[in-house]
């Protein structure tokens, strides 16, 4: 089995690399999701509508830029290593913090500063998963690391199955478990090959080890341009079937919580299948083609998925429909890295994703109030979103550029 294979292939320290990454990923996903799976109960306790406590997810999601730029910045700056520890304990203690928020006001403030912690862990681990292995490997990790992300998801739903006696305030406060990654990332993973061979390169070539920013991106500014674009369209595919999910089920079709983590549970197995086999396919077909196939393959999966009204079906869809999104994704951080200049590793991959996701912000707070203002019919609003998204993405990915195998380092790693 190719994947198998391939992570096999990798040595100890490339291992240690990439499990530090996908955690801290993953961990990161794990406290937003808990977020998203108890805004109800959050908006019942403060008097608030639920698209106002949903204003809570857009300034995270808006946040996220700053927080690429600024730990992508120091990544380039120090390494991937350091700035990964302290990304994490960041966003641990800011996450487990809004479980004591007073009032909602609080509350946002305290979620829009965990996006900014949460918006510079994607790149920081990808650049060091990727930089740490060999370019034949890529696809697969790819694959694997994107699925962080609804493996994270697929935890907070285990842990949602505990809200009715831990209630919002104990799920939020399970946020600070992600800070125990920083005793393994000390310990057992080294810094990035491809970094400390640039750092190497500058210095015998009589140049500053810290190269700006600014000058690591003359000359590609337009393809962050175009990468922020494809971005946008990404996190409106990913945000517009996953954060509005749980809402539909309690509120348009009266599902309780064992139900509710069930259905979520399924739609992140889908959701980790889709990276695991789009991610490999993308080493044989290309990533602009691998892309385009998987967001095309949600289209048909729609009715089933947003309209179906039993359990058994609205399972069979959600799989299937986190097949098609995530195995698009899971193509992402090979792509995004392979696009990146040189010495801006760190910060293009991470800003580009993040700046998509400033602009795709506003997602949930638009599915949440067009289904208010539709008796309620979350399944119409997310049936939208994820038909115009799906096509306009597999169109930008197709005509858009592809590097796959370049290699890394100035160095030669």
């Amino acid at each position: 089995m190719v994947i198998v294979d391939d992570l096999r292939a990798l040595s100890g320290p490339q291992r240690a690399a990439f499990f530090a990454s996908l955690l801290s990923w993953s961990l990161d996903a794990f406290d937003f999701f808990l977020f998203t799976l108890v805004i109800d109960d959050i908006a019942k306790t403060f008097h608030r509508p639920i698209p106002e406590i949903s204003l809570a997810v857009v300034l995270t999601l808006a946040a996220r830029p700053i927080g690429a730029l600024l730990f992508g910045w120091l990544a380039d700056r120090h390494g991937r290593r350091p700035i990964m520890m302290i990304n994490v304990g960041v966003y641990s203690v800011l996450a487990a913090a809004s479980a004591l928020a007073p009032n909602a006001a609080t509350l946002i403030a305290l979620r829009c500063l965990f996006g900014v912690a949460m918006g510079g862990v994607w790149g920081v681990g990808a650049s060091l998963a990727l930089e740490s292995i060999p370019a034949k490997s890529r696809g697969v990790v790819s694959g694997i690391l994107q699925e962080g992300y609804p493996m994270g998801y697929f935890l907070a739903a285990l842990a949602f199955l505990a809200s009715p006696w831990l209630g919002w305030r104990g799920m939020l406060a399970l946020g600070i478990l992600p800070a125990l990654l920083i005793f393994y990332v000390r310990l057992k993973v080294p810094e990035s090959p491809a970094w400390e061979a640039n750092q190497k390169a500058l210095r015998s070539a009589a140049r500053p080890a810290r190269q700006s920013l600014t000058s690591a991106m003359r000359g590609h500014w337009g393809m962050l341009a175009y990468a922020v674009a494809l971005m946008t369209l990404f996190n409106f595919f990913s945000h517009g079937t996953q954060d509005c999910y749980p809402t539909f089920l309690k509120v348009q079709h009266g599902f309780g919580p064992p139900l509710v983590a069930a259905l979520t549970a399924v739609l992140n197995l889908g959701a980790i299948a889709g990276g695991f086999i789009f991610g490999p396919l993308s080493e044989r077909l290309g990533r602009r083609r691998t892309i385009a196939l998987a967001a095309l393959l949600a289209v048909p999966i729609i009715p089933l998925w947003a309209f179906s009204s039993t359990p058994l079906m609205l399972g069979a869809g959600a799989f299937l429909i986190q097949v098609a999104v995530q195995g698009a994704w899971g193509v992402v951080p090979a792509h995004l890295n392979e696009l990146a200049p040189e010495g801006a590793r760190g910060s293009f991959p991470g800003f580009a994703y993040q700046l998509g996701n400033l602009l795709a912000a506003a997602n949930l707070y638009l599915q949440t109030s067009f289904a208010s203002s539709h008796d309620n019919n979350y399944g119409l609003a997310l049936a939208a979103v994820c038909g115009v998204v799906a096509v306009s993405l597999a169109v930008a990915a197709w005509f858009g550029p592809e590097r796959k195998g370049v290699a890394f380092g100035r160095g030669g790693a």
